[in-house]
């Protein structure tokens, strides 16, 4: 099943006072930084540059900006020297003649150099092109301050001047940046990483969560601007191990157990602006990751009193995916709510999503416990029958591997998923592990620092450390490699070019799911150190 547009328009949505009431109260109040370019670059000609993540240092020099007037289709680029969220002004003046005609001018924000090798006219992918950080302006007196009302993501700022007169031109100063943030590069604890390599991933992904983390766990400040599940997962993790902002964190959680469908589905992702909102898409695995988030947070702060309050929510949602279980602890998935894994649509996924029911009610047995609840029998009878079921039904004891039920398929998803649930022994799993990587490593097809998240996690809880760092420095530090100063929504080693919207215009390059690095490190490499 792959991931589409969902329109449920028939959802009756169930809105609790008191948990929104609840998540408004840990609104945090952002952070605000000056930033101003630290000098003027440019493109490289295309048979100059190894790949599109390049551009080159100018001549002109970043403190005589005002000197370098532009005239019509000119332009410049400022460089602010890291990736950040916010918003933009500069002064704007005319020099020479009068100033008989208004200033046409494009203001350009890209994330890494290729958004501005791409030609925004090009684009015809399946996202809107509303997504695009392009504005078009008039100004019809000079001189002024050109202060955007819209909050960008960006490291470039390109200065084009469409237009002016042939009498005069346009002259551009004080540049200004405010980033946004709801924390500070301060509020981190101070980590010895001897290993440069992890040391500069481990940093990276820093910078990603920080820029991620506005008035919630946003899954990218530059699209889609929205709180996911199935980020939000894992941005909470890293920030356990990092900022460890635990207000944020139950605002986030609160926000999904607020807003649910009258019969306690939970949406995939939210919006909070211009007020708060579930969105009408529900993924199954999404869904169940509400439970693990709650179960992440309990355990990490002992907030008992979200516990009370959260726990009638998690239970619910965990009973609509029971529904979905046959009698013989078969998980059957549906169309109508369909299981994402990942965006790759190269394998199937009715195999991970079983593991991932397990690995949901594992963690949904401890909050039952920390409950009180008096049904756990009830539910570890019901996970004793699913992991009996992938036992016996799902794994093929000649090839050491999951399948898929029917087809035979064995793919990397199943058998990370089933790793990461525990189903068998940690002896068993580095079997399993082993198998994978002999027949499916290097990955090809999956695009996603999500899945590559997963299989560095399962690698290191089948005690194959030596394996997890080396995919970590293979994928997420090509990333560095390229340029990156947070990680991407989408990249392919394979296929420095890939785009799952058809341009790199639309691509995300500070994304939620791939800022995992600092939690994997932070569990699996610093504890103890």
């Amino acid at each position: 099943m792959a991931f589409t547009f969902q329109i449920n328009n028939d959802v009756v949505w169930d809105y609790d006072k008191n948990l929104l009431e609840r998540a408004e109260a840990n609104i945090p109040a952002l952070l605000e930084t000056e930033v101003r370019p630290i000098r003027i670059v440019e493109r490289i000609p295309e048979d100059q540059r190894a790949n599109d993540f390049e551009l080159r240092e100018s001549e002109k020099n970043i403190l005589s900006l005002n000197d370098y007037s532009l005239g019509r289709d000119e332009s410049l680029i400022l460089d602010l020297g890291d990736h950040y969220v916010g918003q933009f002004s500069v002064d704007i003046a005319s020099v020479g003649s009068p100033m008989d005609a208004p200033l046409y001018l494009r203001l350009k924000f890209a994330e890494v150099p290729s958004e501005l090798y791409a030609d925004s006219a090009d684009y015809d992918g399946w996202l809107s092109r509303s997504w695009i950080q392009e504005e078009y302006v008039h100004l019809d007196v000079l001189p002024a301050t050109l202060k955007l009302p819209r909050r960008y993501s960006c490291r470039y700022v390109e200065l084009t001047v469409i237009d002016t007169s042939p009498k005069w031109k346009a002259s551009f100063s004080n540049p200004l940046f405010v980033a946004k943030s709801s924390v500070s590069m301060d509020q981190l604890s101070a980590v010895t990483i001897e290993d440069e390599e992890l040391k500069a991933i481990y940093n990276v992904s820093v910078k990603t969560l920080l820029d991620c983390m506005q008035t919630v766990f946003e899954d990218g400040p530059k699209r889609d601007r929205r709180l996911w599940l199935g980020d939000l997962r894992l941005q909470a993790l890293a920030n356990y191990y990092t900022f460890n902002d635990l207000f944020l964190a139950k605002r986030c959680l609160y926000l999904f157990g607020g807003m649910r469908t009258n019969d306690g589905k939970i949406p995939a992702n939210v919006f909070t602006e211009p007020e708060l909102t579930p969105d009408d898409t529900f993924l199954f695995d999404y869904s169940l990751f509400f439970v693990t988030s709650l179960f992440d947070y309990v355990e990490h702060t002992k907030d008992y009193d979200a516990l009370e309050n959260l726990y009638p929510i998690a239970k619910k949602a965990v009973d609509l995916a029971l529904e979905q279980v046959d009698s013989q602890g078969r998980l059957v998935l549906t169309e109508d709510w369909p299981v994402f894994v990942d965006w790759s649509n190269d394998f199937e996924k009715s195999t991970a999503g079983q593991a991932i029911m397990i690995y949901t009610l594992k963690r949904f047995l401890k909050l039952a416990e920390a409950y009180n609840e008096s049904e756990k029998a009830h539910y570890q009878q019901l996970l004793n029958q699913m992991v009996d079921f992938s036992k016996q039904a799902l794994f093929d004891t000649e090839q050491k591997q999951f399948i898929i039920e029917g087809t035979n398929e064995v793919n990397v998803a199943s058998q990370v998923w089933m790793v990461l649930a525990e189903v068998f022994d940690k002896r068993t799993n580095k079997r399993i592990m082993r198998e994978m990587m002999k027949n499916h490593f290097p990955i090809k097809g999956i695009a996603t620092p999500y899945m590559y998240h997963h299989v560095v996690e399962a690698l290191f809880i089948a005690d194959c450390s030596e394996e997890a760092i080396k995919l970590m420095k293979d994928y997420w530090g090509k990333m560095i490699e390229l340029g990156a100063d947070t990680f991407w929504e989408a990249f392919k080693p394979e296929d420095l070019e890939f785009s799952p919207y058809g341009s790199p215009i639309l691509n995300s390059y500070c994304h939620a799911w791939s800022c995992t690095p600092a939690y994997l490190i932070g569990k699996y490499l610093l504890v103890n150190k």
